[in-house]
């Protein structure tokens, strides 16, 4: 249950993602310029998945489940996560774990396991992945499960993840960059 809270006041989604990048590229043993490389383009896709996200939550400006089950179900009702000051849809992690991962799946593949220990010093334990995209799939559904977001607000977060993701690589390939994987 401690990885439910995958980034959440601890070190920031983003901020995790890029240390995902750095396990990786020990684990492959990249050379510093390829680990230069695939960190600059996990971050050009962060920065574009955040821009994408927040410019559609305050375009849709949606209340959080907490306010709407407050409202009309149960004034009692918590969710497992504290509820962030800011609109709901779509989801933040969604949208930008799926880009993460699809940078990252590119120059590494889809069968890229790795143990993920970012927030050991935290006391979160480690956690094994068979995929960035396994990641990024748990990253999403955890703000479901910790009842911050509608099932929607993940499913197009992720959509608009991986479009954002896709867009980079198809920037990737255009420059003639290949994967490092063989």
């Amino acid at each position: 249950a401690g990885h439910l809270a995958i980034g959440f006041k601890k070190i920031s989604p983003g901020g995790h993602w890029m240390n995902i990048a750095s396990i990786a590229s020990k684990k492959a043993k990249l050379g510093f310029n390829q680990s230069i490389l695939m960190h600059t383009m996990v971050s050009a896709a962060l920065m574009d998945a955040f821009i994408s996200c927040w410019d559609e939550k305050y375009r849709s400006h949606r209340v959080r489940p907490e306010t709407f089950i407050n409202k009309y179900i149960s004034l009692k009702w918590q969710p497992l996560l504290q509820t962030p000051p800011f609109p709901e849809y779509p989801s933040g992690h969604s949208v930008i774990s799926t880009a993460a991962a699809e940078v990252l799946t590119y120059f590494l593949g889809d069968s890229f396991a790795y143990i993920d220990d970012s927030e050991l010093m935290f006391e979160i334990p480690s956690r094994s992945f068979v995929s960035f995209r396994h990641a990024a799939e748990e990253a999403a559904i955890s703000r479901l499960y910790g009842g911050i977001h509608f099932r929607d607000a993940i499913l197009h977060g992720q959509t608009e993840g991986k479009n954002v993701g896709i867009f980079i690589v198809n920037k990737l390939r255009s420059a003639g960059i290949k994967p490092f994987r063989n």
